[in-house]
């Protein structure tokens, strides 16, 4: 049987790595290193850094694949999303079996923690749609620990809501009713620029955990401008960027939609 352990990495840093985390990567008889083209080579590197960090079992196998794309022109996003989780875990499984068969243990290093707004979970069930295969989750820091922590704020107001939602569901909807706390993620588009900005506080960052990590916070009005001109500047100088924001607003300001 096939074993797959789903390692959370935090956000880059291998100071986010659990003992638990670095104890199954040891385990490992193959780690899946996934490459995302030329422009996002430091994601792979990052990766590379944290195992050379944190494996010290020469035994261990380190196979780098060519990750599937999904089609961004697709009409239909449910539809397109569904093919590119097939297409991966495809490329997963030619892995595996070029390299141990039908039987070990198999780590894939998962950004965050593979629970929050990650299809590695999705993914890993297609694989074992039709093969015995066991999965196993090893929780990693959420993109959120890092952003409150990097701040220093409590996630919550006290009594209050939280809501953790994407940047395409606030375009679209606007802010949610009750909720005085939204947690963004996914946000290509600066969604917050949708939003009415009077009464909400920002604390945006990005690259958290990792040396080039950047964090600005204050009032929507006067911050938001700056993250927008902040991000398109580091998406330009790595070629990528992974943020992710915290909006509050002052508890009784009213409906913003």
């Amino acid at each position: 049987m096939i074993e797959l352990h789903l390692i959370g990495i935090g956000t880059g840093n291998p100071d986010h790595l659990t003992l638990q985390a670095i104890k199954a990567l040891n385990r490992a008889d193959l780690i899946l290193l996934p490459l995302k083209g030329a422009d996002k080579a430091d994601l792979a590197e990052t990766r590379r850094a944290i195992i050379a960090e944190v494996v010290t079992n020469p035994a261990v196998c380190v196979a780098a694949f060519d990750m599937p794309r999904r089609d961004a022109d697709s009409a239909d996003y449910k539809a397109g999303v569904e093919a590119w989780h097939e297409a991966i875990a495809v490329a997963w499984q030619r892995q595996i079996e070029a390299h141990i068969g039908t039987s070990g243990r198999v780590a894939l290093l998962v950004w965050g923690d593979p629970s929050l707004y990650d299809s590695t979970l999705r993914i890993a069930g297609r694989l074992a749609r039709d093969r015995p295969v066991r999965i196993e989750v090893v929780p990693g820091i959420t993109s959120i620990q890092a952003l409150t922590a990097a701040h220093g704020i409590p996630l919550n107001a006290i009594g209050a809501s939280v809501m953790v939602t994407t940047g395409r569901l606030i375009t679209e909807s606007g802010w949610p009713a009750a909720v005085d706390t939204l947690v963004v993620m996914l946000d290509g588009e600066c969604a917050f620029r949708h939003l009415p900005a009077e009464d909400v506080a920002i604390w945006w960052g990005a690259y958290l955990g990792l040396p080039q990590a950047m964090t600005l916070a204050g009032p929507l009005a006067d911050v938001g401008p700056r993250i927008i001109a902040a991000r398109a500047q580091a998406r330009a100088d790595h070629g990528w960027i992974m943020d992710i924001y915290l909006l509050r607003r002052r508890p009784g300001a009213g409906s913003a939609t």
